[in-house]
């Protein structure tokens, strides 16, 4: 046994050794802190982190012992002692440390030097940021590198540059403003750091341009009045990279180029992969999961909306609490509201596939268990937009009841049968779930005596003819529909580019759509462009439908549009998302041109209840909410209303179209039985770089 102890402590002894040469320290994670956080204090990336501790990248705990390359916070160190000493040599510069709030343009101002100055002094700096604590070399007026004829003259200019304010309004973009004062988006951005995420209504921007003529428009020296909004000093956080991303779509998500993205992350050099952590610039609240802050009990008590909810489970715990504020959450149609005051109590009912049973039996842990479980993460995502919808209906002092049950759901199986049993849904007013089209199927089979519909929210199969069955979200054939007709409604020339490889769309086309004209193809399957051409008619407009995920057939097939625009009128349209569009490949700009336009269940909105909605759901889950979650708010809330209605679900269901925040409910009654929903929106991207609804 002495022998084995006297064996690993030499293993260990020499294990020190090895990190003691290679410049290795150990560093202990105190609460709350981030890998980005350490590596700012050590002075190194990301990566060189990741590189001594790969399942860092999954995240740390407090207590979890990091292994720190310290030779490369020496370097860092000898360059600050470097730093320090010419400093010591030279009286006239002069060492600042940055101080919350204070930005590259506030420190310029403070000590009166030049951009170029400033950056020439602390070499690093532009691909950085200014950081909190960071010690900065001043250097003195005129003390700038001497600079080419073309730069002088730049900073000549910027002595006599003259700035405008500008209050954004509604349904402007950076985009607009760019234009309207002969500036760049880029410098919109650089001179209102707080804008590269969004654009508020109201804040004020500072500009360099030329203002346009207006009474309300006068000129303001910047050096005579500084901008008025306080700007936020410049950090990063860390983002995983999902399944399909790219530069260009990185770059919509976080407003930032390749080149700038690539200078941040290294390892991009080699291309975008999934999984890759990556560091980006903070302050953006990107369409991630939710990590739900509850999960129900396993035994969903039936709970009035009128009163609070608190559930615990997992060691999690919520409290929902009312907000006034949500009473607009959901834009609705004006039949919902105008026919308020049903007395009768509702009774809601709403079945979750959180598998409570099953999670319970698993030795793995909750936290982790909700990181990696992606299914679980959708159900929590649209729970959490359901319990918003809720605090709505308390508001509002809807008289419905709300029975949360999980519905312990496979694709093949659920429980629901064990609840049918025990008479927990056969007085329902309605059912929200579940989420597999099968077990919707079989929930509503089970019901249809009772009469109590079912709403299936998530699938988009087709469903069998249940009559008491509601299909929340539109098929893809519906979908498709819904973009034909609107052309055909718009007396449009429809004209379709499908590759060789698109043989089911073919196939859909020539079978529902009658009248559509198919561009021919080379030999070879490339776009004959000349019969594309003269497909093309002088006195109407020419819908283009391209579906194809060759890059080559798209480039063409956009550049014989772009031509063909000097003669007549040409829209290109795709039936469903095209990721070749994502690609750096393709011009954005050329996308706009072409007002690109293609059909979707949801839709992107600046309404005041919108907004609220989503303002309301970032204060409570601190994340904007994703697709899951908006359908969960949608589809919970549409329901309560109609219950309220004086009238059945399936009678609103049959008079009323309604709208929430991101979706349409315009159910139909199917031939062979059942509901559908055909509410689907009609998107095209304006001139000023908005989606807009064309129907």
């Amino acid at each position: 046994m002495k022998y084995y102890f006297a064996l690993l402590s030499l293993v260990f002894f020499v294990t020190c050794s090895a990190f003691s040469q290679e410049k290795v320290i150990k560093y202990t994670v105190s609460s709350g802190e981030t890998i980005n956080q350490i590596a700012v204090k050590f002075k190194i990336t990301p990566y060189d982190i990741y590189a001594l501790n790969p399942d860092a990248r999954n995240g740390v705990k407090p207590n979890t012992v990091l292994l720190i390359p310290t030779n490369v916070s020496k370097v860092a160190a000898s360059k600050t002692e470097a730093t320090s000493t010419k400093v010591a040599a030279n009286s006239k510069e002069i060492i600042h440390e940055v101080q919350p709030k204070e930005t590259f343009y506030s420190i310029e101002k403070k000590y009166g030097v030049s951009d170029e100055a400033l950056k020439a002094a602390n070499p690093g700096l532009e691909k950085t940021g200014v950081q909190i604590g960071q010690k900065l070399v001043i250097p003195a007026k005129g003390s700038a590198p001497k600079a080419s004829s073309a730069s002088t003259k730049t900073t000549k200019e910027k002595g006599s540059e003259k700035y405008v304010y500008h209050d954004v309004v509604a349904k402007e973009t950076k985009f607009s403003i760019a234009k309207q004062y002969n500036t760049t988006i880029a410098d919109l951005e650089k001179r209102n750091p707080e804008i590269v995420s969004s654009l508020p209504i109201g804040y004020r921007l500072t500009i360099k341009g030329t203002a346009p003529k207006t009474e309300n428009s006068t000129p303001v020296s910047h050096a005579a009045k500084p901008a008025e909004t306080p700007r936020k000093v410049t950090t990063y956080m860390e983002y995983q990279v999902k399944p399909k991303e790219t530069f260009y779509s990185l770059g919509r998500t976080f407003h930032i180029t390749q080149e700038e993205l690539t200078e941040l992350n290294p390892s991009l050099s080699e291309g975008v992969k999934e999984g890759m952590v990556l560091k980006v610039p903070s302050g953006y609240l990107a369409p991630t999961p939710i990590i739900a802050q509850a999960l129900p009990t396993e035994k969903a008590a039936e709970k009035s909306i009128e009163k609070p909810v608190e559930s615990t489970g997992g060691g999690i715990k919520i409290l929902e609490k009312v907000k006034s504020e949500t009473v607009s959450a959901a834009p609705e149609v004006v039949e919902l509201t105008k026919k308020r005051g049903q007395t009768e109590r509702k009774k809601m009912v709403l079945l979750l596939p959180f598998n409570l049973a099953k999670m319970q039996n698993d030795t793995t842990s909750t936290a982790n268990k909700i990181k990696n479980d992606k299914f679980l993460n959708m159900t929590l995502d649209f729970y959490s937009g359901a319990m918003m919808a809720i605090d709505s209906a308390k508001t509002l002092k809807l008289p419905i009841d709300v029975s949360i049950y999980d519905s312990g759901e496979t694709k093949i199986a659920s429980n629901v049968s064990g609840l049918i049993a025990q008479n927990k849904l056969q007085d329902a007013n309605a059912v929200i779930g579940p989420f597999y089209q099968t077990n919707a199927e079989t929930t509503a089979n089970s019901l249809r005596l009772y009469n109590v519909p079912v709403i299936s929210p998530l699938s988009k199969d087709s469903a069998n003819p249940i009559d008491n069955l509601y299909q929340s979200i539109p098929t893809n054939d519906v979908v498709r529909n819904a973009v034909f007709d609107y052309m055909r409604a718009k007396n449009g020339n429809i004209v379709a580019v499908v590759d060789k490889k698109k043989e089911s769309v073919t196939n859909y086309i020539k079978l529902n759509q009658k009248g559509v004209v198919f561009a021919a193809l080379t030999e070879t399957g490339g776009l004959d462009v000349a019969n594309l051409k003269s497909l093309l008619l002088p006195n109407r407009m020419n819908y283009v439908v391209m579906e194809t995920g060759n890059t080559a057939m798209v480039k063409t097939t956009i550049k014989a549009l772009l031509d063909a625009q000097k003669s007549c009128q040409v829209q290109l349209v795709i039936l469903e998302p095209n990721s070749t569009l994502d690609t750096d490949e393709i011009s954005f700009e050329n996308l706009i041109k072409l007002k690109l336009m293609y059909p979707s269940v949801t839709r992107e909105s600046d309404e005041a209840g919108v907004l609220i909605f989503e303002k309301e759901y970032r204060l409570k889950n601190k994340v904007n909410p994703n697709t899951y979650a908006t359908r969960g708010f949608d589809v919970t809330f549409d329901t309560m209303m109609r219950l309220v209605q004086g009238k059945t679900y399936q009678e609103t269901a049959d008079l009323m179209t309604t709208e929430q925040v991101d979706n349409k409910f315009q159910y139909y009654k199917k031939e062979d039985g059942g509901h559908a929903n055909k509410g689907v929106y009609i998107l095209y991207y304006d001139t000023d770089l908005t989606l807009k609804v064309a129907n």
